[in-house]
């Protein structure tokens, strides 16, 4: 993904729900202009979430994801309903579309009540409306349309539009830790699990959150941190390192200079950084036969060196002392019953939305289990939680 590029994590998530032959795939081809799903008048023919990065005016980079419809039947049916309602954890605003010569359905009224549950802000699409001989007086958060003849089609993307135009919340990664003109060095280890010829996520959009506000990123590796240090005329405002460095890192950096990681900063960002702090505080209250799950949000090729599958469980096995029992989950998957779980420590969550990641964070509280993130974890294994939170605490106050 190149640096200019917004990341699917950072757009706004627009899923479109309802009954099979809604014509939920239409609406979504007719809204964006695009054929980005398959129609017909097949009832199911959209069997999986369709997820498409795109830009609608006027709102902007987006995400739309087009689900199959809520009263599929049979074994694979309810697997889909479930895809279906898996989705809704990233869903920023949802779309139900109505087939408005039939009216609101059973299962329309129940996709209604979890949009409610789940605090989803929504909007009704009544679709085929066309077909009526009457178009009735909308209420709020209705629209009445025609993927069809494209009646309405503007109207949904406003409503749509509406509900984002004053929610820019000025939020920042690091910037707003140090001013314009500060030195801001970053540590990217360069090893087997690197990506070839590329910085990962989190540091890109790191480089670019310090670039846009004046600030000076200056990136090494762990390897010449010691060089960058002494190559600076004054000592940098603040270093930020992979979390998978912390320990050597800390080691390497004077004292008086403020050190952080990238985990730690997403954990803030767009997360809960108190909840995962506290979460952290468990991993010295393991006992031999707990259940961890490390839980990535995104899926890659693991290498030997793999951060989450190798070096957090060693790392994890020594602090404890205690023989564990470790599941690993990544991508969408995310189990719904976790009360088997002693811990979870998930990863940095740079590819899932806010919504995505406080969804399982707020799944975790809600079954009263632990949950910390790889970086806080790692800080707390190796004695420097504390000094990798100053920076943060610092600026509140």
């Amino acid at each position: 993904m190149g640096i200019n590029e917004k990341p699917s994590s950072e757009r706004v998530h627009i899923g479109f729900f309802g009954v099979r032959n809604a014509g939920k795939s239409s609406v979504v081809n007719a809204l964006t202009g695009q054929k980005i799903s398959l129609i017909s008048d097949i009832k199911g023919t959209t069997t999986d979430p369709v997820q498409k990065a795109m830009e609608l005016l006027p709102l902007g980079p987006v995400v739309i994801i087009d689900t199959p419809g809520v009263d599929d039947t049979g074994v694979l049916g309810e697997m889909r309903v479930q895809r279906t309602k898996e989705v809704l954890s990233k869903t920023d605003i949802a779309v139900l579309v109505v087939d408005a010569s039939k009216g609101m359905q059973e299962m329309d009224e129940q996709l209604l009540a979890l949009f409610k549950q789940k605090k989803i802000p929504y909007i009704v699409a009544y679709n085929k409306s066309d077909l009526l001989s009457d178009i009735p007086q909308r209420k709020l958060n209705e629209v009445y349309l025609s993927a069809q003849t494209g009646m309405g089609m503007d109207a949904l993307k406003e409503q749509i539009a509406a509900h984002f135009k004053n929610t820019s919340n000025g939020k920042h990664i690091a910037a707003d830790l140090v001013k314009s003109g500060d030195v801001v060095v970053l540590v990217t280890p360069i090893d087997e699990s690197a990506p070839k010829g590329r910085l990962i996520l989190p540091q890109q959009q790191t480089i670019r959150d310090l670039l846009d506000a004046g600030v000076i990123p200056v990136v090494c590796r762990d390897t010449e941190l010691t060089a960058a240090l002494q190559a600076l005329a004054k000592p940098p405002a603040l270093v930020i390192t992979d979390s998978q460095a912390f320990g050597k890192v800390n080691k390497l950096v004077p004292k008086e200079i403020p050190l952080t990681s990238f985990s730690i900063l997403f954990a803030r960002y767009k997360g809960d950084l108190d909840s995962l702090v506290a979460g952290a505080a468990k991993l010295s209250e393991l006992k031999d036969g707990d259940k961890v799950l490390i839980s990535e949000g995104c899926t890659h090729h693991r290498q030997c060196g793999d951060i989450g599958t190798v070096k957090l469980p060693n790392w994890l096995k020594q602090y404890s002392g205690r023989e564990l029992q470790l599941d690993f989950t990544s991508g969408g998957e995310f189990p719904q019953d976790l009360s088997q779980y002693a811990l979870i420590i998930h990863c940095g969550g740079c590819m899932l939305n806010e919504r995505g990641m406080k969804s399982r964070l707020e799944s975790a509280k809600e079954q009263v289990v632990p949950m910390t993130n790889y970086g806080t974890a790692i800080a707390q294994i190796h004695g420097i939680l504390k000094r990798s939170l100053e920076p943060l605490t610092a600026n509140k106050a």
